[in-house]
Order: C-alpha cells, then structure tokens, then sequence
C-alpha cells in the first residue's frame, strides 16, 4: 500500500475512532473527539499529496502530526495497567488513546520507512 493511500486510511481510521468514542461515551466531552482532530488533517494531508509537486510536503506533514498524536496519546497509554485491572477513571479514555497510538506509531513507521526506501532506489548503484 502507498502512504498516500495509507495517509487515508490511517485517517478515516482516526476519525472514525473519535466519532465513535464521542458516542459511546454519551456525547459528554469533546476530549474523546481528539482522535478525529489527528485525522481529519491527516485526511486533507491525503488530498494534498495526490498533486505530485506536493506529495512529499504533504506526506511529511502527516507523519508530523501522526507523530504529535501519538506522543499526545502517551500519557493516557502508560495508563492501560489500570484498564487491564478495571481499576482506570475513565476506561473510554485509555483505550481510545491505546487506538490511536498504535494508528499513529504504525502510520510513522510505515512512512519513514517508505521515504527510506525511496531515497535507496534514487542513490547510484
């Protein structure tokens, strides 16, 4: 899969994630939406990189903010003890934040090693 393609589902994924925590968490805080406020730029970034002259500014601006959610989303992972235990305050929260992390993480790894390997094939043999 491209990354521009990736860049798209891992967005539409970070989407859907928020609306649905907003939901199942009874509308009661915008906080649970985060996850959609990760994707829905990474979405537009898609759009962008479908023009060749910007592909690159707009996939590295998607990692950018994949890996701002990412790490945003740690302080609610280091939590996920508490969710394994049943002992977390806000359960939604952890695994909401656990979602969108490995999202994240997989989106950046994906995509470093994408630019990796194209800067490979463009080096003289």
């Amino acid at each position: 899969m491209n990354v521009s393609k990736l860049t798209i589902v891992t967005g539409a994924l970070l989407v859907l994630t928020g609306v649905t925590a907003y939901l199942v968490t009874g509308t009661s805080s915008v906080t649970a939406l985060i996850p959609a406020f990760i994707g829905v730029p990474m979405l537009i970034c898609a759009l962008i990189s479908r023009r060749p002259n910007l592909y690159r500014h707009a996939i590295h601006t998607a990692l950018v903010i994949a890996l701002i959610g990412a790490l945003g989303s740690l302080m609610n992972v280091v939590k996920i003890g508490q969710l394994i235990t049943g002992t977390a305050e806000r359960p939604a929260a952890i695994a909401t934040s656990v979602i969108m992390f490995l999202l994240c993480v997989n989106y950046v790894a994906a995509g470093v090693y994408s630019f990796v390997e194209a800067r490979r094939r463009r080096k003289p043999a």
